[in-house]
């Protein structure tokens, strides 16, 4: 029973730290992880090892070959169109059905979740904004009450994250003070139960992060490619 504790604490602690390392671009889509060397690097069995690049698998991230070699999955730009869909319906479908069921008890966790994006945003953290701007449109879900919104959003919020981390790139970390008093705006229309203004404002919030993701890219794609060095 020890034994099997030990191995679960370690596969937890490998599981995080590749993860943060994944979804902060430190391993770039397409490194390979071997089994050995990370065995190596965190002074652990390959087994806890194996079995976090199993959950990472579960999650998207990482990628198994044909050849069994394990390497951080790459970011599928041409299906992004459809993902942006399918994210800006979710953020407006969540946030209405938040004003419509709104309660003061849950709505506690969305004012906490909102405190953790605003501190994470003036420390410039990346990675914290990246998981408090989850846990907040997360618990805005949980207010709306369908587990069905709740657990397809958390899916496309998990899935976007490295997105999230290119856009939060183009501003170099520093998020404008927008960001935050944007979900100030949504939290006061859901406690407001203005369900129209949740929907026009869900909207624009959507409309802006795919607005930049997608100037990102297409800026990244003009870019001059030196063949000298590939």
């Amino acid at each position: 029973m020890e034994s099997s504790r030990a191995r679960g604490s370690g596969t937890q602690s490998v599981y995080n730290a590749i993860r943060q390392e994944i979804l902060a671009m430190v391993l770039a889509p397409g490194s390979p992880l071997d089994e050995v060397r990370l065995s190596e690097r965190f002074g652990m069995s390959r087994t806890p090892v194996r079995e976090a690049l199993l959950r990472l698998a579960a999650d998207g991230l990482v990628t198994t070959l044909p050849n069994r070699n394990t390497v951080v999955s790459a970011i599928d730009f041409a299906t992004l169109p459809a993902y942006f869909e399918a994210l800006t319906l979710m953020y407006r479908a969540t946030t209405r059905a938040a004003a419509m069921h709104r309660a003061p008890k849950l709505m506690e966790k969305v004012h906490a979740r909102q405190r953790d994006f605003r501190k994470a945003v003036e420390d410039r953290d990346a990675f914290a904004m990246i998981e408090a701007n989850r846990e907040f449109h997360v618990a805005i879900a949980e207010v709306g009450g369908n587990g069905y919104y709740t657990g397809f959003f958390a899916r496309l919020l998990d899935e976007g994250r490295r997105i999230l981390r290119l856009y939060y790139s183009t501003f170099e970390d520093r998020l404008p003070r927008q960001y935050v008093d944007e979900h100030e705006a949504i939290i006061a229309a859901i406690e407001a139960g203005d369900v129209d203004l949740c929907d026009r404002l869900a909207t624009q919030h959507a409309a802006q992060i795919v607005r930049q993701i997608q100037d990102y890219i297409a800026r990244d794609l003009r870019q001059p490619m030196d063949l000298a060095e590939r």
